[in-house]
């Protein structure tokens, strides 16, 4: 049994969660889901990023205090993670005591590895606003690629990252005007000094071939040293032994994975340092967007290594999501936010089969047709997958008092070979599952969803039923609906960690509690419910709703 610890990105506590973040939440935790089924002790930590500039000023916006307001955001990402089924273990905070103390430990350790040194620089001054400027407050034309608007830090155009004073043309997000420069003390993490270990490090299988090349492209442009503190006033923790100065955000944050799971490994009797001491045998998986790769590619195992820790198994980086083909757009109503997505369609299961059925192991941006989305949707799991037990199980709730057979008691080879074929896919779903090539597994069940369609259109029930014969018990009738109710239920346990409302309902059918486990396929069912509804179908008029309830929101 391998012993896991699995993170999505820690989301921002300054706004709502939206459908491109959920690309992320919703393909780590089908991941989880599946290592659960087959029987992994996984672990699923995130947390909210809850510090930096832009949290504090918009709780002075707010009138209410940055506590306040990361309180409030949290408690609004927890309910939209949760009516998605994101099934964190724990979802907590990096404003918390666990964070505080684990971020002053790792820089001591830095400190005392000489990792870390103090600098005098010019930093941007906002005049009129009388601050520091972070980077994500200035803007302007990247010096690399030239585009224009890109933020202090990256380049969301190119990826090179930068000191804010390389912007050309910059200009202060918060009040307009050019910003001054000043001279102050910045402590800095010495990146340069890690690229051997990187060199070796990335080398490892670490990462997808597309990160590893752009890791070769900053390895090759030269590593900077990594300036990781920021002037007051700043809402974050401030720097042990330096007054007025302020952990960078991006330090403390992804510490926010060990400070998540020493407060859950608290709270459940786990070791804390069984999986974060540097001779670990566990695994530690990060799924991130391309975006982050450089913080989480270099920084992040950098630190980790240079203050005493374990460095990631995995990185798996996603690409973004556009909708119809384009950047979200507010004015459009595309930049959709999960709330309104729920509110509209009540179950998450429409849109994690959407993403599963586009989601691959690349870092390749995927879109999400608001058309095709009520096509595939309607196709695949009314017109299809549920269309299944639809047609059959009348008859045996009918004629057989809601008892099928069990595959052992089949007669017909088809029925045999119909079911054995679903049974012998298991070996290459769980490979698929394991690679992330989702989009392969949903082509592949669902072309036994269809062989299981085409079987039952073949065999004709609704024929049979008109023959008394066909009405007794371990009739051809009865095998012939149980050989497709079978495989229904074979075919609902690999779809459970995609679509877990719909497979909960489907376990109930089969007086099954819900489907835990990939193993022993063939168990003893006999029995099912009476046949209800199971999923309706996709309105254009629920996307409309949804479409309009976001234009200029």
């Amino acid at each position: 049994m391998r012993k896991i610890i699995a993170t999505s990105a820690l989301p921002y506590a300054n706004g709502s969660i939206h459908l491109g973040h959920l690309v992320e939440y919703i393909q780590t935790d089908i991941w989880v889901r599946y290592q659960r089924l087959v029987g992994n002790e996984i672990h699923y930590i995130c947390a909210d990023d809850t510090h930096g500039t832009p949290i504090m000023l918009r709780a002075e916006k707010e009138g209410i205090s940055p506590e306040q307001l990361v309180e409030n955001v949290h408690k609004e990402h927890s309910a939209d993670f949760s009516d998605f089924n994101i099934s964190f273990d724990n979802f907590y905070s990096t404003n918390s005591i666990e964070n505080k103390n684990l971020s002053e430990a790792l820089y001591k350790s830095l400190v005392g590895n000489n990792k870390i040194e103090a600098k005098e620089i010019e930093q941007f001054y906002d005049d009129k606003k009388n601050m520091f400027l972070p980077d994500r407050f200035i803007k302007g034309t990247c010096p690399k690629c030239k585009a224009n608007d890109q933020y202090g830090d990256s380049c969301e155009s190119c990826g090179t990252t930068y000191s804010p004073t390389d912007l050309i043309d910059a200009y202060s997000v918060l009040t307009g005007s050019k910003p001054v420069k000043k001279k102050t003390e910045h402590y800095f993490f010495k990146l340069s000094e890690c690229e051997s270990f990187l060199s070796e490090w990335t080398q490892s299988d670490t990462l997808q071939k597309e990160a590893l090349n752009k890791l070769q492209e900053w390895f090759k442009a030269g590593l900077a040293d990594w300036d990781i503190s920021r002037d007051a006033p700043y809402f974050g923790f401030e720097i042990p032994g330096a007054p007025g100065k302020y952990f960078y955000v991006w330090l403390d944050a992804p510490i926010g994975y060990m400070a998540s799971f020493k407060n859950y490994a608290d709270k459940n009797n786990l070791s804390y340092d069984e999986f974060w001491n540097k001779d670990s045998t566990t695994e530690l998986v990060h799924f991130i967007g391309k975006d982050i790769l450089y913080f989480h590619a270099l920084f992040w195992p950098a630190t980790l290594k240079y203050s005493g820790h374990r460095t990631p198994s995995k990185i798996y980086a996603h690409g973004f999501l556009t909708v119809n083909g384009e950047k979200m757009s507010k004015s459009r109503g595309t930049f959709i936010t999960a709330r309104s997505y729920i509110d509209a369609f009540k179950t998450p299961d429409y849109l994690r089969y959407y993403y599963f059925s586009k989601l691959n192991d690349s870092m390749g941006d995927i879109d999400l047709s608001l058309d095709d989305f009520i096509v595939k949707v309607n196709s695949d799991l009314i017109g299809k997958l549920v269309n299944i037990p639809s047609r059959t199980s009348g008859f045996v709730t009918k004629f057989f008092d809601n008892k099928i057979m069990l595959t052992t008691y089949f007669n017909e080879s088809e029925s045999q070979i119909l079911v054995n074929n679903i049974l012998l896919s298991k070996d290459e779903v769980t490979r698929l599952f394991e690679a992330r090539q989702f989009s392969k597994i949903c082509r592949l069940l669902i072309s036994h969803v269809e062989s299981v369609n085409e079987f039952v259109n073949n065999k004709e029930p609704w024929i049979l039923a008109k023959d008394d014969a066909h009405k007794m018990k371990d009739s051809y009738l009865h095998e012939v609906c149980s050989a497709a109710l079978q495989s229904f239920r074979l075919l609902s346990i690999y779809l459970s960690p995609i679509m877990p409302d719909l497979t909960k309902k489907i376990a109930s059918f089969f007086n099954q509690e819900e489907f835990s486990s990939i193993d022993n396929l063939l168990s003893d069912v006999t029995t099912i419910k009476n046949y209800e509804h199971l999923l309706k179908r996709v309105e254009q008029k629920d996307v409309d709703i949804m479409v309009e309830s976001n234009k200029n929101n």
